[in-house]
């Protein structure tokens, strides 16, 4: 059988990869998954290996009714084998909510752009900044860790261009507020490997925080996007079994790169992940049968190649 040659300059053999399908997966999606289903899909999915989950968001239900279980899905996943468990949260009552549910850590989102914010967050860019100062030391003095994820990175669904100086900026703003992680985020999909490049100059001209990034497959892009990210030394990569996943409040936001492609990609570029292809489509397959949907990923329906490849040659 013939060698799987590194496809990719990566800055290591191996990259961590976000499982944010219980999260940003289905707070888009118009079906509604009971508790019960969402925790077995965790479940599926820490089966398949994955070791950082973004579970949930502690956001006001009626703004992301998919989310309204947040304390009983925290209360019901595995615990233990080295699993972190992500919420997201966007002001201090989420993050008292999510305190007392037993979170890991804390996902807090600082968008690029002010028509965004608005829509996103009901406050200004420099209001974002500021809470997320607030949240980040309380959340740091509890022992968690802190993300800040910049939405918009690439591209507005309001505002269009995104100077990457802007970004830059912003991201020395939460890395000063106590960030322990940087994540760039595709929010609507515009984004090409060159911006990939353009934001990574941008982003260590201002820090040296772990670099993660989140994109969405809107334009077809994503998978480029993730492996020049991982080529530029980016640490973690964001991305949903099944590939579901948008924003409520970008039009046409579809969804995440899907995990098992991703790790197809990586595996055969000889990156590392940790994750079973085989058991990612089997939770992929789980989900989808939940919100009865067709899901965008291809892994599952093409197959994994070579088609008898052994667990041994599974990175």
């Amino acid at each position: 059988m013939p060698s799987e040659r590194p496809l990719v300059d990566a800055a290591g053999s191996a990259v961590e990869i976000v499982e944010v399908g219980p999260r940003d997966g289905l707070q888009n999606e118009r079906t509604l998954v009971s508790t019960a289903a969402k925790i077995a899909y965790i479940e599926a999915l820490v089966a398949a290996g994955a070791r950082r989950i973004e579970a949930t968001s502690f956001v006001h239900p009626k703004r992301v009714p998919q989310m309204a279980d947040a304390e009983e899905v925290m209360a019901g996943v595995p615990r233990g084998d080295g699993v972190r468990y992500i919420g997201l949260v966007v002001n201090e009552r989420g993050l008292d909510r999510a305190l007392a549910a037993g979170v890991d850590e804390v996902n807090v989102v600082v968008v690029a752009t002010e028509t965004f914010s608005q829509r996103n967050q009901g406050m200004s860019v420099l209001e974002g900044v500021r809470s997320f100062g607030v949240i980040s030391a309380r959340a740091r003095s509890a022992g968690l860790r802190v993300t800040a994820t910049v939405g918009a990175s690439f591209g507005c669904p309001f505002e269009g261009e995104v100077d990457p100086a802007a970004v830059g900026a912003l991201v020395r703003s939460c890395a000063s507020a106590g960030a322990d992680e940087i994540a760039l985020a595709d929010t609507i999909g515009v984004g090409v490997p060159g911006d990939v490049a353009r934001l990574v100059s941008e982003v260590r001209a201002v820090t040296d925080l772990p670099l993660r990034f989140h994109f969405h497959n809107t334009r077809n892009t994503g998978y480029a996007n993730a492996l020049t990210a991982v080529a530029l030394g980016a640490s973690a990569l964001d991305s949903s079994t099944g590939g579901i996943g948008g924003c409520p409040f970008a039009p046409a936001a579809t969804g995440n790169i899907a995990t098992e492609d991703l790790a197809y990609a990586l595996r055969r570029s000889g990156i590392a992940t940790g994750l079973d292809l085989a058991a990612l489509v089997s939770a992929a397959t789980l989900i989808g049968g939940e919100l009865g949907i067709v899901l965008p990923a291809l892994l599952g329906r093409a197959g994994d190649f070579p088609a008898g490849l052994s667990p041994e040659r599974r990175l």
